[in-house]
């Protein structure tokens, strides 16, 4: 009965120290993450916040950056497909996390 009443301590002990730093790091996620309703402003994101969105790495972050820089702000989330790297499918995964922010004017 000793052992039996060991085993199941030792079974606690190492679900406690397996799984709670496991669980820590789902309530401490970056904003952003899947979890986060807010949505990422495309005209303002830094390179960190736009690779939070869905399929989007380094260097399409960069090129939506460079875009921005080259061409003024998105006035409308579908600019983005413009984007070399952009293309429907990934839109439509991103369409929801993402907005320009107040509306742009014409230049």
């Amino acid at each position: 009965m000793k052992k039996a009443g060991l085993s199941l301590l030792a079974l606690g002990l190492i679900f406690f120290f397996i799984f709670t730093p496991l669980m820590a790091q789902q309530g401490s996620r970056p904003p952003g993450s899947a979890t986060s309703t807010a949505k990422i402003n495309i005209n303002t994101a830094t390179l960190e916040e736009l690779q939070t969105l869905p399929r989007i790495g380094p260097a399409i972050a960069q090129r939506i950056i460079n875009y921005r820089k080259e061409h003024g702000p998105f006035k409308r989330i579908e600019d983005l497909l413009k984007v070399q790297g952009i293309g429907e499918r990934i839109f439509e995964q991103i369409k929801d996390r993402i907005t320009v922010g107040p509306e742009v004017k014409d230049k």
